[in-house]
């Protein structure tokens, strides 16, 4: 973990250098990009790039840099990324963020959301 912090400052962590998720969509896009990254789509340096630049224009637009947007930020950089090595398209996310949206409203509360 030492390397992954050296390489991204800003990640949250808790006093033992852990990182700190404040909900289970934040654990998730940081498995993804830990998983991505493992498997080759890009390198620990083009991910820094990435959320480095996604950080420094959502301050740009007025983001307080307050720590709870980091995984929107992570997030937002990690969807460019993937559309810029290729491995999908903006319209294949956009796609399935629309049809999330419309399984959620479509879910009773406390039910699982099923695609």
């Amino acid at each position: 973990m030492s390397e992954l912090k050296a390489l991204l400052p800003d990640l949250p962590c808790d006093e033992t250098a852990a990182p700190v998720f404040r909900a289970p969509w934040e654990a998730q896009a940081f498995a993804m990009a830990v998983a991505l990254h493992q498997k080759g789509l890009f390198t620990w340096p083009e991910w820094a790039e990435s959320l480095s630049a996604e950080i420094k224009r959502a301050q740009a637009a007025g983001d307080p840099d307050t720590g709870e947007t980091y995984y929107y930020h992570w997030l937002n950089a990690l969807e460019k990324l993937v559309v810029a090595k290729g491995a999908t398209s903006d319209a294949a996310l956009h796609e399935r963020a629309e049809a999330w949206d419309r399984a959620a409203k479509a879910t009773p509360h406390g039910q699982p959301i099923i695609l």
